[in-house]
């Protein structure tokens, strides 16, 4: 009855909501101006114009205000209230904007207290130039983590021991991020990129997982143990700073952003976070994703896949960049693989290493279509199956001796494999743009995760 009231909700401030879909590629195709316009008589004193598809030509700017209801079960709980300001301008590029804002403030519940902390602004332009083949992205983004998952280094060669408290399994973070990015189109569907990336992280200890009487001393959690053993180096805790020039190209066809169901999206980077440029530990990388959208029966049954890869080319990759997949445009990076927005099913920063990968397989079926409050609804079923692995780990020889007993059973040296999970979604698709999510996800492996996976959120994975 909860979720069925959280979905009814957010079906309600949706009728006031800008009707808006990303009819084009990731470049700025000016598909509306063909569209044949329209213009009804309606009861109100303003005429409505519709395009030749029924949609209402936006012009102007239009503001989408709505809270953020969501449930993630790796963080929880999350509650907040989030900003869309799309600029239409005269309305001939409808239903691609000029230019959009996007604002929010949230927070995650667990377990009866605020665990994580969530500020975003981002900003998207497509029409930087008169042309439109140059498009401008930035985005900012701060992170208040006070119980972050830590499941160590190298997947597998990491033992995880689902009895103990998780608070084992946590550490503090606050993280502030900041980027800028550029795409120009070359020729059509493919662009260039390039970007400056910063980030600033604090790391430190996570405390309240036991209850200890006065006196006593503090447990001590897997990260104090990583620290204790050398493999996490005193050098890279505390404030650490990261400050990355990226380049690279994008080959994009397909036919929404939002929710395509045909086309291609393959990006390939390299990152460069020299010392000169104020990076506490230099490093430098590559990051290839590659998407692929097959129609099998029109645009109502797809079959999607997405492979994605991340590599470190120097030896001594900084531990705080493991987690964080860079992505191209106005959204924030992501970081951790597991969880909603990686690979279902698996835990939170399960998988980290210098060398990376993880894979989305699922079938997509949009099975009715309807009008409902002059919006366009649909909904969706999809099926799936998710993995990730370390193809190349971290060094995790103990460097000082340090609780032998402990380092036995918390890196066994078990030999790293691909974690697997797979389940089912259900999807309420509202003008091509914005989507409320529902899956569930179970781990193949109870070293991945205990018992099963729920999330309420947004969008398609991918």
């Amino acid at each position: 009855m909860k979720r069925t009231a959280i979905i009814s909700a957010i079906l309600a401030i949706m009728a006031c909501f800008p009707s808006y879909a990303e009819n084009g590629s990731f470049g700025t195709e000016d598909t509306a101006q063909s569209d044949t316009l329209k213009v009804k008589k309606k009861k109100s004193r303003k005429p409505v114009v519709y395009n030749e598809h029924g949609d209402i030509i936006k012009t102007g700017l239009s503001y989408g205000p709505l809270p953020v209801v969501a449930f993630d079960n790796d963080k929880g709980f999350q509650f907040g209230a989030l900003l869309n300001i799309f600029n239409f301008g005269d309305g001939k590029t409808y239903p691609v904007p000029k230019s959009q804002w996007y604002i929010e403030a949230s927070a995650y519940v667990k377990q009866g207290r605020i665990g994580t902390q969530k500020y975003v602004v981002s900003y998207d332009n497509k029409h930087v130039t008169p042309d439109y083949n140059l498009r401008l992205c930035a985005a900012g983004s701060a992170f208040i983590d006070t119980a972050l998952e830590f499941f160590g280094f190298n997947g597998y060669q990491s033992f995880y021991d689902p009895s103990i408290p998780t608070g084992f399994y946590r550490h503090g973070r606050l993280t502030a991020n900041m980027k800028v990015d550029l795409i120009g189109e070359i020729a059509k569907n493919f662009y260039w990129e390039a970007g400056y990336h910063f980030n600033y992280f604090n790391t430190g200890q996570y405390k309240d997982f036991y209850k200890t009487a006065e006196g006593e001393p503090e447990p001590e959690a897997l990260y104090d143990l990583y620290q204790k053993w050398g493999i996490i180096p005193e050098s890279q805790t505390g404030d650490q700073f990261s400050s990355a020039l990226r380049i690279g190209l994008v080959y994009d066809s397909r036919d929404f952003e939002a929710s395509p169901s045909r086309g291609f999206w393959v990006d390939a980077h390299l990152i460069a976070a020299p010392k000169f440029l104020g990076s506490s530990n230099p490093y430098s990388k590559v990051n290839v994703t590659f998407r692929h959208y097959v129609p099998i029966f029109r645009d109502k049954f797809v079959f999607a896949y997405r492979l994605d890869y991340q590599g470190f080319l120097n030896k001594n990759a900084p531990w705080y960049m493991l987690p964080y997949f860079t992505v191209v445009g106005s959204l924030y990076d992501r970081d951790g693989i597991g969880g909603y927005r990686t690979v279902r099913g698996i835990m939170y920063n399960r998988v980290q290493g210098p060398h990376t990968g993880f894979f989305n397989a699922e079938v997509r079926w949009r099975f009715i279509d309807f009008h409902l409050w002059r919006q366009n609804v649909g909904l969706a079923l999809s099926g799936f199956c998710d993995g990730a692995g370390v193809f190349k780990g971290m060094d995790m020889t103990n460097r000082t001796g340090y609780a032998p007993e402990l380092y036995a059973k918390y890196v066994p040296g078990t030999k790293e494999n691909i974690h697997l999970a797979a389940g089912a979604g259900f999807r309420i698709i509202i003008n091509r743009n914005f989507i409320v999510a529902l899956e569930y996800a179970q781990a193949f492996n109870r070293q991945d995760n205990k018992k099963g996976a729920f999330y309420l959120n947004t969008g398609f994975l991918f």
